[in-house]
């Protein structure tokens, strides 16, 4: 099957969020804007329902596989049904539709597996609700590497957040601030290098990406007075990554990696800590972000947002983000096509 003939799978995310608002919204803009076609593993009758909260005339039409959905996409939102979700109200969580949302992501995982979709493309999810429903997985990343690795090897996923105007890798991701030191180590921040510098040339066509890496503590550490681990894990990651040919610096003080003139540097920076990659990230590209996972043996990219409940079903969600996921997800996927 051609790639032209195989949909984006856009999970459901929790519905309710503003996930099927969003996807309405960027459903709509097809007519604007070029979008790439996608089918959603949902329930027609949430969106239904939330298309009439929202005052929009969406035909919404289930299909039997995947297959049949970018021939109908220019007329109808195609929608790959779930089961058991039960009732959904905009704006209010419920443990209750766990089961469908889990089934939605890992018959993603199955079409892209299968090669009846070209990609996953997830809209977002609560953590709280799903850890509440007894959901043993940090988050999406780490449950997209189970799904993908259940019949191989372990996947070390690396997420990714990509704009035009920056990209950003964090070593260690959604843990609390004071683990980070005692989870770093040389071997975590050489593979996070490694996987990235192979995520940008297969999928974004650099063939040499330069990396800019950056310390752990204030001024990177200041030759050791405010902190060893540049001197014993960062600078040998750096020195192993640079054995193996890979264009990397550092390691960089964070409070001057992020201004205009730095990032012309470099093709992507490798934080140390979630919100020292995502804070510059989503400070200068909040609207247009993408988060994109590195490392699993399929293209997956998401909004780089939240689900956002107090804006689900009020009109004042914007689909921006989805729209830059979905064509992210599309030309990475061209990208891999052309690679292999």
């Amino acid at each position: 099957m051609g790639l032209a003939e195989r949909p984006l799978a856009l999970t459901l995310g929790d519905p309710a969020g503003i996930g099927p608002d969003i996807t309405l919204l960027a459903w709509t803009a097809r007519m604007r804007e070029t979008i790439p076609p996608f089918v959603l593993i949902g329930d027609a009758l949430v969106l239904a329902e939330r298309a009439r909260a929202l005052g929009l005339t969406v035909p919404i039409n289930e299909v039997p596989e995947a297959s049949a959905a970018p021939g109908l996409f220019q007329q109808a939102l195609p929608v790959l049904p779930v089961v058991g979700l039960g009732a959904v109200m905009a704006g209010r969580p419920n443990e209750a539709a766990v089961p469908a949302v889990k089934q939605s992501i890992e018959r993603a995982v199955g079409l892209v597996q299968r090669g009846a979709a070209r990609a996953v493309v997830t809209n977002p999810i609560s953590k709280a609700v799903l850890y509440g429903a007894g959901f043993p997985f940090p988050g999406h990343t780490e449950y997209l590497a189970a799904l993908a690795s259940a019949k191989g090897a372990p996947l070390h996923p690396v997420m990714m957040l990509a704009s035009p105007t920056l990209k950003v890798v964090p070593v260690t991701i959604h843990i609390p601030l004071k683990d980070a030191p005692r989870l770093l180590t040389r071997d975590l921040v050489l593979a996070t290098i490694e996987i990235t510098a192979s995520g940008l040339r297969r999928y974004f066509g650099l063939k040499r990406p330069r990396l800019a890496v950056s310390g752990l503590n204030p001024h990177a550490g200041e030759d050791g007075s405010l902190g060893r681990e540049e001197i014993d894990i960062i600078m040998p990651a750096i020195e192993a990554a640079r054995a193996k040919g890979l264009d990397v610096s550092g390691p960089h003080p964070a409070d001057t990696m992020f201004h205009t003139s730095a990032r012309s540097t470099y093709d992507a920076a490798i934080c140390m800590y979630h919100d020292q990659a995502l804070v510059p990230f989503k400070t200068l590209a909040f609207a247009d972000g993408v988060n994109v996972t590195l490392g699993l043996p399929f293209v997956r990219t998401s909004p780089d947002h939240g689900t956002a409940f107090r804006l689900a079903g009020t009109g004042n969600a914007s689909p921006r983000s989805l729209i830059e996921a979905l064509r992210l997800a599309s030309a990475m996927s061209e990208k891999a096509e052309e690679r292999a």
